[in-house]
């Protein structure tokens, strides 16, 4: 396992609408191992391998809360297939655009279809937390950032923070 660079909001990858995953098999595990290392290193509760600089349709998400027991999601060509009326809006922060958060409305629930790790057709319903975090996560493999759900002048402001805290930090 090895942890992977995380790209950032300013990278036109970002915006790129991932391809399907074609084969499940060993590179692709690897792959998966990598991105849970990462997501947990960095810390974060959802990943996207869009990420990671790989425009595939992969995703792992963790919304547990303890360290020591990890409940982690593996979703290979995911698609929200239901999402309910009642909304909810969370605190989204994201990976991609370190250190902002702000507050998104989206479905309070959804139901997923994927293929999982073994190859199979699976599906999940989520509510809560891991609904937000998956749909947040589809929405990267959709070439959406959840700073898109904001204003202008909000995501604008965001996206200049983000670019300064990168020169500084290749000043340093």
């Amino acid at each position: 396992m090895s942890l992977r660079p995380i790209v950032t909001c300013l990278d036109p990858i970002l915006r790129e609408k991932s391809a399907p995953v074609e084969h499940v098999d060993s590179d692709l595990d690897k792959l998966i191992e990598d991105m849970l290392e990462t997501m947990y290193d960095a810390p974060g509760i959802g990943l996207a391998a869009i990420q990671i600089g790989l425009p595939r349709q992969l995703l792992v998400a963790d919304i547990s809360d303890d360290d020591t027991v990890r409940s982690p999601h593996v979703l290979i060509n995911p698609k929200v297939v239901w999402t309910s009326d009642e909304r909810n809006i969370y605190n989204e922060g994201c990976l991609s655009v370190p250190e902002h958060y702000a507050e998104v409305e989206r479905p309070a629930a959804c139901k997923v279809t994927f293929i999982n790790r073994d190859g199979k057709e699976d599906s999940i319903d989520a509510d809560g937390l891991l609904a937000t975090c998956l749909q947040h996560e589809i929405d990267h493999l959709n070439g959406v950032l959840f700073i898109d759900y904001l204003s202008k002048l909000k995501r604008d402001m965001i996206i200049r923070k983000v670019a300064k805290a990168n020169r500084d930090t290749e000043m340093v």
